[in-house]
C-alpha cells in the first residue's frame, strides 16, 4: 500500500514564514468533535517553569489541568522519554534505553498518531518537529512513522535552536488554522538544549521557556482561527520528556531529573479527577481516550488516561 505520509523537511531559508506573535486563547469547547494536539517542550523542570513569566501556559492551566509532580522513565533522556510519552508504554516495550534509539520496537508498540492512523484511518494527523531523529532514521528513530499524514521536520542544529522551534511553531500554526487536523504533535527543542549550552538553569535557560510560551501562544490562536472552531472540541496537551540537574545535565535518577508536568486545556478537563499518581505514559493514553480509540488498544498501553479514575500503572 502506498502511505499517505507528506513528509516536508524544511530548509533554512524557512524561517521567514515565521508567524507574527498573537496571543493565546481561553479554553476550548467540551463538546463537538473531539480533535488533540500535544505539545512537547524538550527538557522543562517544573519548578523552574513555575517561575518564569508563561503567561499563556498560565492561563491554559488556570482554566484546565495541571500537574506538576509526573514520572518520566529510567534513564531520564530523550530518546527512552519521548518514546514513551508518545507511544504510552515503558522502555521494557518499546526497547528505547538511549539517545541512540537501538533495539526500538516501535512496530510493536507504534506512536499515538500512528495508532490514531491504524485505528481510526478516516481521522488527519500532523507532526512538527526540530529534533531529527524523532522523523527520521538516519538521525535515530523514527518514533514518529510514515503513517502519519503529514510530518514537518527541521534541524534544530542547523537552525539554531530558538530559529528552529519558530519555524516548527509557525508551520504547524499554519496547518492547524487552515487544514483539516484531528491529532497532531509539536515538538519544541530549545529549552533543553539551551540548558546544555550553558551548562545551567539560569536566564538563558529561562529566556528559552519564555519563548516556548508564546509558541504555544502561536499555536493556541490558530485553534481559534479554525472555521470550525465553535464545532470542535480540542484537548490541548503539553508536556515535557524529562527535567535537569542545576549543570544543565540529566539522565539519572534524582527528582529534579525525573519530575516532569502535565498541562491539559480544553472543556473536556472540567470533568477530570484531581491528579494523583502521574507517569509519562499516560499522555498517550489521554490523547488516544479523547479520541474515542477503542479501549482494547488502551489496555494494551501501560498508561492511563487522566480523564479516568484510578491510579497510574506501575513502572516496568
Amino acid at each position: 500500500m502506498t502511505p499517505r505520509s507528506r513528509r516536508i523537511v524544511l530548509p533554512a531559508a524557512a524561517l521567514s514564514a515565521a508567524l507574527a506573535l498573537v496571543p493565546a486563547p481561553n479554553a476550548t469547547h467540551a463538546q463537538g468533535t473531539p480533535k488533540i494536539l500535544l505539545i512537547g517542550i524538550d527538557g522543562v523542570r517544573p519548578d523552574v517553569l513555575a517561575e518564569v513569566p508563561t503567561p499563556v501556559m498560565d492561563s491554559l492551566a488556570a482554566s484546565g489541568w495541571y500537574t506538576a509532580g509526573t514520572r518520566t522513565t529510567t534513564p531520564s533522556v530523550s530518546g527512552p522519554s519521548w518514546s514513551s510519552m508518545l507511544t504510552g508504554v515503558w522502555p521494557a516495550k518499546h526497547g528505547v534505553t538511549d539517545n541512540g534509539f537501538e533495539g526500538r520496537r516501535y512496530s510493536e508498540h507504534p506512536d499515538f498518531l500512528t495508532l490514531v492512523e491504524r485505528e481510526r484511518p478516516e481521522l488527519t494527523t500532523f507532526a512538527a518537529v526540530d529534533w531529527l531523529p524523532l522523523a527520521s532514521l538516519e538521525g535515530g528513530g523514527p518514533a514518529l512513522s510514515i503513517a502519519i499524514d503529514t510530518l514537518v521536520a527541521v534541524d534544530g542544529y542547523e537552525l539554531g535552536w530558538a530559529a528552529a522551534d519558530s519555524v516548527v511553531a509557525a508551520r504547524a500554526a499554519q496547518h492547524l488554522a487552515s487544514a483539516s487536523a484531528d491529532a497532531a504533535f509539536v515538538y519544541l527543542g530549545n529549552p533543553d538544549e539551551t540548558s546544555h549550552r550553558h551548562g545551567s538553569i539560569g536566564v538563558e535557560y529561562r529566556d528559552a521557556i519564555s519563548l516556548s510560551d508564546r509558541h504555544v501562544g502561536w499555536l493556541m490562536e490558530a485553534l481559534r482561527a479554525r472555521p470550525a472552531w465553535e464545532e470542535e472540541d480540542w484537548l490541548v496537551l503539553i508536556s515535557t520528556d524529562h527535567g535537569r540537574r542545576e549543570d544543565g545535565g540529566h539522565g539519572g535518577d534524582s527528582p529534579e531529573e525525573m519530575t516532569t508536568f502535565i498541562l491539559a486545556s480544553g472543556g473536556a478537563t472540567g470533568s477530570w479527577p484531581v491528579a494523583g499518581p502521574t507517569f509519562i505514559v499516560d499522555v498517550a493514553a489521554t490523547a488516544l481516550h479523547h479520541l474515542g480509540v477503542p479501549s482494547e488498544i488502551a489496555a494494551e498501553l501501560d498508561g492511563r488516561s487522566l480523564a479516568a479514575p484510578g491510579e497510574g500503572r506501575p513502572i516496568r
